[in-house]
């Protein structure tokens, strides 16, 4: 029986490529997929949603929730990563939604019909769930697991030197999250960077003919020249492909239960994700961490996950 999926992601060309791998997943049931604001702004990253869902016209079409702005997040975003649209300057059309719900209560439903059976990938800041969690608490209880692409245990960032970019955008949201009795993963900077694809994925990617390959040879062509260009690097990361694969494939990761929490204030460090690893901490282990990752075998799932969508559109 597939999986019950709710995508909260912020597109994002790493984020529309999670989402081809999933919305043709025949291990996945993928019941809603939430925008929220972080690589672009809210209105923008509800309509790259509805966008990347209309280019791939999948078998089952999952619900769509409307981000909304944080009015305690910071004022950045990652176009110079993904495009002032967020996905390569495509220009991707997509017909408006006449009616649309808000994320955190489209996620608060998912839960409720299906108590204890959806899981939550987060690929984007974590606005949407500690709204989720302040709308209905009782929710906690009932979401399967949190699936969090996020955050950095060794405090190498990547918006500032020691924060996640996706941490730093809500830092106070984070925070809730972390500190809520939800069952968690997360999976840092620390595992995700460590799959790397060369200019010879362009090659590996469905065919144009393809409403997959259609969709990703428009979008990731520009994330190898952003990466250049914006970091000088010949090849990219795809964070959020790698959180989908620690979904799917949870051997391939080495996890460990850590008391994990957030900094929301300093100058230097707001949006750092610290770990206390005394002996002594309390609470002892509120999020297990993925801190190990089989990367040749995660890279090579994306892969795979890719030219079967492809397949398949």
């Amino acid at each position: 029986m597939p999986r019950k999926l709710i995508i909260d992601c912020d597109p994002g060309i790493d984020d529309a490529v999670a989402l081809a791998m999933a919305l043709f997943d025949p291990r996945l049931e993928v019941v809603a997929v939430t925008a929220v604001a972080g690589n672009v702004p809210a209105e923008r990253a509800t309509l790259n949603v509805q966008a990347i869902i209309e280019q791939l016209d999948p078998p089952r079409y999952p619900r769509v929730g409307a981000a909304t702005a944080s009015d305690q997040a910071p004022s950045v975003n990652a176009r110079h990563i993904h495009g002032d649209d967020g996905l390569g300057n495509a220009g991707l059309q997509v017909s408006q939604l006449a009616r649309q719900h808000p994320s955190e209560k489209l996620i608060c439903d998912e839960v409720r019909a299906a108590p204890g059976e959806v899981t939550i990938l987060c690929l984007g800041p974590l606005t949407n769930i500690a709204r989720a969690l302040s709308r209905d608490p009782a929710i906690a209880a009932q979401m399967g697991r949190l699936i969090i692409m996020g955050g950095a245990v060794n405090c190498i960032g990547n918006i500032t030197p020691s924060a996640e970019f996706n941490i730093f955008c809500d830092p106070q949201s984070a925070r809730e999250v972390f500190r809520s009795p939800t069952s968690k993963t997360l999976v840092p900077l620390d595992v995700t960077g460590q799959a790397t694809f060369s200019l010879g994925l362009l090659e590996q990617l469905p065919s144009e003919f393809t409403r997959a390959g259609k969709l990703l040879r428009k979008v990731v062509p520009f994330l190898f020249r952003a990466y250049r260009r914006e970091l000088g690097l010949e090849s990219i990361h795809i964070h959020d492909a790698v959180a989908l694969v620690a979904a799917l494939h949870p051997e391939l990761f080495g996890t460990h239960d850590l008391a994990g929490d957030v900094e929301t204030s300093g100058e230097l460090t707001t949006g750092v994700t610290v770990f206390d690893r005394r002996e002594s901490a309390r609470p002892r282990g509120n999020i297990e961490v993925a801190l190990e990752v089989d990367a040749a075998a995660a890279a090579d799932c994306i892969v795979r996950g890719l030219a079967d969508a492809g397949k398949q559109s």
